[in-house]
C-alpha cells in the first residue's frame, strides 16, 4: 500500500506520529516501579487493552501505536521501537529483546516515488516466540509459532514455526 505523502491521509498520519511521541515519552516517565500506570499508558498509546501478564521496560517507541495488537503474557524489553503503521500483532507468550526494531512501513524503491509515500505491509509474531535482542524485523514478516530470532538478525522472510534464525539477512539454522 502506498500513501502520498501530502495529503489529508499524510498530515492525519503526521498528527498520529506526534500522539505517538508524546505518549511514548509518557511511558518512561512513569518509571518500571508502577506496572499498573505503564500497562494503562501502553493501551492508551495502543488505543485497545493489552493481553493479561503484559509487561514494557521503558523507553519504548512507536511511530503509530494504534496498530499494534498484543497478547497474552508478553514481554518487551528496554529501547524497543515498533514501526507500526502497516500492523503489528504479536501473540500469546511472546518475549521480545532490548532494542528490538519491528518496521511494518518503508518507502517506494522508485527513486521517483521514494520522498511521496509509504509502503506498509503487516508484521505478524505468532505464540511463543522469542525475539533477541537488537534484532529487526521487516516489512511483511509472518514469524510462526515457537520459532527464535537470534539477537542481531534482520529478519526480511517468514520464519517457519520452531526454527531459530539468526544473520544478516536471517536463515534458518535450526528447527528446535
Amino acid at each position: 500500500m502506498t500513501n502520498p505523502a501530502r495529503s489529508a491521509e499524510g498530515r492525519a498520519r503526521f498528527e498520529n506520529v506526534q500522539r505517538a511521541v508524546r505518549l511514548s515519552a509518557r511511558l518512561s516517565e512513569i518509571g518500571f516501579d508502577d506496572l499498573e500506570g505503564l500497562n494503562a499508558a501502553f493501551s492508551e498509546l495502543i488505543g485497545k487493552p493489552v493481553g493479561q501478564r503484559f509487561m514494557v521496560i521503558p523507553p519504548f517507541s512507536t511511530d503509530c501505536g494504534l496498530n499494534i495488537t498484543i497478547g497474552d503474557n508478553v514481554f518487551i524489553n528496554q529501547g524497543c521501537h515498533f514501526m507500526d503503521m502497516g500492523g503489528i500483532s504479536i501473540g500469546n507468550d511472546v518475549m521480545i529483546g532490548p532494542k528490538v526494531n519491528l518496521v511494518s512501513a518503508g518507502h517506494p524503491l522508485s527513486p521517483a516515488e521514494r520522498r511521496n509515500g509509504i509502503v506498509a505491509r503487516p508484521i505478524s509474531i505468532g505464540n511463543n516466540v522469542w525475539i533477541g535482542a537488537a534484532a529487526t524485523i521487516l516489512p511483511g514478516v509472518t514469524i510462526a509459532d515457537d520459532a527464535v530470532v537470534a539477537a542481531g538478525a534482520v529478519v526480511s522472510r517468514d520464519v517457519p514455526a520452531g526454527t531459530l534464525v539468526a544473520g544478516v539477512p536471517a536463515r534458518v539454522l535450526k528447527h528446535l
